[in-house]
């Protein structure tokens, strides 16, 4: 089953974003949920495999080595959503290994159309489980499917692949505090975070020696081009990942080759030589800043599992009784 959100005309969404964020008078930004059309989910998956980016395979470790125990701590939730679901392929395998004397509701939601579908296919043929799948923003969605809460039910809301690292830190926790009002005491969050580690690692993950992420960020120019009548020419656009030591994170940027004035849906921007659109933030944690967050925005971190290979943190939150941090 899939049901879409309430957005009347996602084409006048997309290009009202693209128009606001080319017409910032600093850093020219372009939202990244607009990076996962068909194509670039099809290229992010390709990414997820390649072997400069490890945390996909890190996430994959953590839920394999310790199904057993996250089994048993998730046991007892029947109504799972999952915020950015991508394929569904960890979380699959994080189902399979809770109990089956229970049937289980798994409700993924996702901006992205080709990666609902995907995820869909990828659920097919799992026993005791059935997929309500929501088209939109998260937090919309999010309201939407805990409506589907049972009497008694307790839900568990899977946020997984370092997703959180796209917001700026203080927005990051803001959404935290969302997902906590949606919430009931006694419900729960598995984070993922991706942790801290050198240069010379996470630059590579995000710049691959093959050009497939560089591939991945010029499609957002291409599907401008395809949707909104743009006229970008992508070969005078450079791919650049760089670490925001401050921030305490790597940024994606598009740096234009030269000046050069784009027309798109009837406006148009002006790029000076060597001026970048910042396409992604992803910002990495210490393992402690987790447990911090939680306490701020309404949840206690019950349990962590880490994968010290790539460094990687899977955290269990819980809803607390008290609200007090939620009105922050």
């Amino acid at each position: 089953m899939l049901i879409r959100g309430e957005v009347a005309d996602r084409t006048k969404s997309f290009a009202e974003d693209v128009r606001e964020g080319l017409s910032r008078a600093g850093q020219k930004t372009l939202p990244s949920k607009y990076l996962y059309d068909e194509i670039g989910s099809a290229l992010f998956q390709v990414i997820t495999m390649l072997p400069e980016y490890g945390l996909t395979r890190a996430e994959e470790r953590i839920l394999r080595r310790y199904s057993a125990a996250l089994a048993e701590r998730l046991a007892e939730y029947s109504l799972i959503i999952e915020l950015g679901s991508g394929n569904g392929r960890k979380t699959r395998r994080l189902l399979e290994a809770l109990p089956r004397h229970h049937s289980i509701t798994y409700c993924p939601i996702e901006f992205s159309p080709a990666a609902l579908k995907n995820c869909a296919g990828e659920f097919e043929g799992l026993p005791r489980v059935s997929v309500v799948s929501f088209e939109g923003e998260y937090l919309d969605g999010l309201a939407r499917a805990v409506e589907r809460r049972r009497p008694r039910e307790k839900v568990l809301v899977l946020f997984l692949g370092s997703s959180i690292g796209n917001f700026d830190r203080e927005l990051g926790e803001g959404f935290l505090r969302g997902i906590r009002k949606a919430l009931q005491p006694g419900d729960a969050l598995l984070l993922g975070t991706d942790l801290e580690k050198p240069l010379s690692r996470l630059i590579p993950a995000y710049d691959d020696s093959c050009g497939v992420t560089a591939a991945f960020n010029r499609n957002l120019l291409a599907r401008i081009n395809r949707e909104l009548e743009g006229n970008f020419d992508l070969s005078e656009f450079e791919h650049v990942a760089l670490y925001n030591a401050r921030e305490r994170r790597i940024e994606m940027h598009l740096r234009s080759l030269q000046r050069q004035t784009v027309k798109i849906d009837g406006a148009t921007f002006v790029l000076q030589r060597d001026e970048t659109i910042c396409t992604e933030f992803c910002h990495k944690y210490a393992a402690n800043e987790v447990p911090e967050m939680a306490e701020r925005t309404g949840f206690e971190c019950v349990g962590q599992w880490f994968d010290k290979e790539w460094g990687f943190a899977e955290s269990l939150l819980n809803a607390v009784p008290s609200i007090a941090s939620l009105e922050q």
